[in-house]
């Protein structure tokens, strides 16, 4: 009888563990549609085989149906089919144009701030020109400058979003360097690179990648931003950019869904991925909010 009568305690105590926050329901979410982008994108192929040439001219413009969730395109293409690809084409520049930018940022931000007076006086000027310029602009230069592929805009992203990154560093590592662990790492006989990579580098680190993943979401819209202008893939391969550029003509005769799916798309997991980073940046410092905020 006793056991009984615990019996709803128990419940309440398991359902209250279990009731999850307003807050902490938000990470969830973000998590199952980024797992589900992600899974998606890298198994499309393999569930989904695309060929990026092939047209269908007798199902143009077709509204979204269960036959085709997202509709077609004006070449009969199917539009929810190409968004993922197009997804992957995304992520893919994202990601990596985020590392690049990260290890260009880092190398720049742990010179000047490791070796500090005039090194770090020249590198900041540097920094504060290139920041000066338009992203965008500077962006379409370098993929004018290397004509439009693949590894140019992974290029245009990441030589051009380094800047924040090299300042966090720079700001960390000045920070760091007054510390009393590292002055008795100094006193010890300890070289300037053992410091720097024993006791300034774990602690930089984090931060590092957490601006590595706040990059991410950016990237992802300077690179649509790229395609919309005709700057990043040929036409016929599937593109986030490339698909909302071609539907805007569609726009005047009705077919929405052309240019709302892969624009959907962009917003969803851009979203998804910023929610999970914000949730990170606050579990690891909530006073570097501002300074981490890309």
């Amino acid at each position: 009888m006793a056991d009984l009568a615990a019996r709803p305690a128990l419940l309440r105590i398991a359902r209250s563990r279990l009731r999850l926050r307003p807050g902490q329901a938000g990470v969830v979410a973000a998590g199952l549609v980024l797992l589900v982008a992600v899974v998606g994108s890298l198994l499309a192929p393999l569930l989904w085989p695309l060929d990026q040439s092939a047209v269908a001219l007798g199902q143009t413009r077709l509204a979204p149906s269960w036959a085709h969730l997202a509709g077609t395109d004006d070449l009969g293409r199917d539009v929810a089919h190409r968004a993922v690809y197009g997804l992957r084409v995304s992520l893919l520049v994202g990601a990596v144009a985020a590392l690049v930018a990260t290890v260009l940022g880092g190398v720049v931000g742990g010179i000047a701030g490791t070796l500090g007076g005039r090194v770090d006086r020249i590198l900041m000027r540097i920094v504060d020109t290139i920041a000066a310029m338009p992203h965008l602009l500077l962006g379409i230069f370098i993929v004018a400058m290397l004509r439009p592929s693949l590894g140019a805009v992974i290029a245009s992203v990441g030589l051009t979003h380094w800047l924040s990154t090299a300042r966090i560093v720079r700001s960390e590592l000045l920070s760091l360097r007054t510390r009393p662990f590292v002055d008795a790492a100094i006193n010890g006989g300890a070289g300037r690179g053992r410091v720097l990579m024993r006791h300034l580098l774990p602690h930089v680190l984090p931060r590092l990648a957490l601006a590595t993943t706040l990059m991410i979401p950016h990237a992802v819209w300077h690179e649509t931003a790229l395609s919309f202008l005709g700057l990043g893939l040929p036409p016929h391969l599937a593109s986030l950019g490339n698909m909302i550029n071609d539907g805007q003509g569609s726009l005047l005769t009705g077919a929405w869904w052309a240019s709302l799916a892969p624009g959907a798309v962009i917003v969803v997991v851009t979203l998804a991925i910023a929610v999970l980073a914000a949730r990170w940046r606050d579990r690891l410092d909530p006073r570097v909010r501002a300074e981490l905020h890309l």
